[in-house]
């Protein structure tokens, strides 16, 4: 699967679910994400590769979020250091390199 490349939201809140991972939560601003999707975290010059391992809405686990919804992002291998409230998750597209 591949996210959608307008995909766009900003981190609200991070925290970690044991046994699950983290979640980053806020509202997408535009573009649609699913389950299963790549995405980037980028923040003021770096960004990091991830992968959504989960949706969930208003407690709901979900396969699909698309604008203007309040979403909880469940990523593979993310840390709760490793995003921070500010940072904005983005499409992945072919052409994206990971930056240090």
């Amino acid at each position: 699967m591949t996210t959608d490349p307008l995909f766009r939201m900003t981190v609200q809140d991070v925290f970690s679910i044991r046994d699950r991972g983290t979640v980053i939560t806020g509202k997408i601003e535009s573009g649609a994400l699913s389950v299963g999707d790549e995405i980037a975290i980028q923040r003021q010059g770096t960004a990091r590769k991830a992968v959504v391992t989960g949706l969930e809405s208003f407690r709901k686990q979900i396969g699909q979020a698309s604008a203007g919804d309040e979403v909880g992002v469940l990523l593979r291998d993310v840390t709760k250091d490793d995003v921070r409230r500010g940072d904005v998750l983005v499409g992945s597209s072919p052409e994206f390199t990971w930056k240090p």
